[in-house]
């Protein structure tokens, strides 16, 4: 694939219409408004960065359909959506330079009896134990550990020092982030006379297609049975996520959440920076737990929550305010005693 591309190819990609501009400008890169030059793509998503739109040295800029002002020097293609549009060209330039290429490294270890399909790609330090299967198109990054019996879908990318312990899945065109743990052990220990007894973990995570795990985040495998990551779904770095946990489709959790064992959250559901959720709790659909909002009962679906425990957010808000009124209710309450 070229590194370049025109003008109206991009605006072809996008769905757009060329509202200014050269349909044969040839674009090279794409960078942030405030750093994009002459030969890069750049987009308006969020009117906060209009000034820097004004200014933009971009050679052509992806905007909302309306928009026809910015720099005279600088093209302008307009869609609906503009910062989803945008992801063409990020697709455009890091399939370019990701340098694909099938095979498997001279010195990546793969048992005789794992199953790696000629089309994926192996780097070095790599380790694919018994049984393991790599599908077509993916990419097992350097020092990976594909686990005995783990499986690999297709179109793939384990990054490196990423694990997929024993027995666990992954579904087509999964993300592991630098770092990422699928399949750890579950926490699960019984006090007997003193001392923690660990639980074996026999269970398995299945990770369904289009997910993306990032860095060090860490899925711990069911006690038994299987945690599930639903379809879709996108976990951030350092998120950690319980043993026999499901995760419904096309969930956002954000850095430092977790999530203990046994928890059922359904469909869409957001979990902001730094919440979490006691075990054993059922989330509803597309409900959004607010930033270190802690979950400890079941919550139904279609709300926004958040304090500890997480309620609803006009409730929790109500609270906080009586909360600061307190200290001056208090005062009056001393002067009237004082007065008796």
């Amino acid at each position: 694939m070229s590194a370049t591309l025109t003008l109206s190819e991009l605006a072809k990609w996008v769905d757009g219409e060329i509202v200014r501009g050269e349909r044969d400008l040839i674009l090279s890169g794409m960078a942030a408004l405030d750093q994009a030059g002459p030969v890069d793509a750049s987009f308006l998503g969020n009117e906060k960065y209009h000034p820097q739109f004004l200014e933009t040295k971009a050679g052509a800029v992806i905007v909302g359909r309306g928009v026809t002002d910015g720099p005279a020097t600088t093209a302008l293609i307009a869609v609906d959506n503009p910062t989803l549009a945008f992801s063409a060209v990020v697709n455009h330039f890091a399939q370019s330079t990701r340098g694909f290429a099938p095979g498997v490294h001279e010195r990546a270890d793969i048992d005789a009896s794992a199953d790696v399909h000629p089309d994926a790609m192996v780097h070095a330090g790599a380790v694919v134990m018994a049984g393991a299967k790599v599908g077509k198109g993916s990419e097992i990054g350097p020092n990976v550990v594909v686990g005995v019996d783990a499986q690999v879908g297709e179109d793939c990318i384990l990054m490196a020092n990423s694990t997929l312990r024993e027995r666990c899945t992954l579904g087509d065109r999964v993300i592991l982030q630098p770092g990422a743990v699928v399949g750890s052990d579950g926490f699960g220990y019984e006090l007997n006379e003193g001392k923690h007894v660990k639980i074996e973990q026999v269970g398995i995570v299945e990770v369904q297609q289009d997910v993306e795990i990032g860095a060090n985040s860490t899925i711990d495998r069911a006690r038994f049975g299987k945690t599930v990551i639903g379809e879709g779904s996108k976990i951030d770095n350092l998120v950690q996520i319980g043993h026999n946990c499901v995760i419904g489709k096309h969930c956002l959790i954000v850095s430092h959440v977790g999530i203990s064992g046994s928890t059922i959250i359904g469909d869409y559901v957001t979990f902001a920076g730094q919440s979490g959720a006691a075990g054993h709790v059922k989330i509803g659909d597309k409900a959004v737990i607010a930033g270190r909002a802690g979950v400890t009962t079941d919550l139904e679906g279609g709300q926004v929550y958040s304090g500890f425990p997480a309620v609803p957010v006009m409730e929790d808000r109500k609270s906080r305010a009586m909360a600061r009124r307190l200290p001056k209710l208090i005062e009056r309450i001393k002067k009237l005693e004082e007065g008796k």
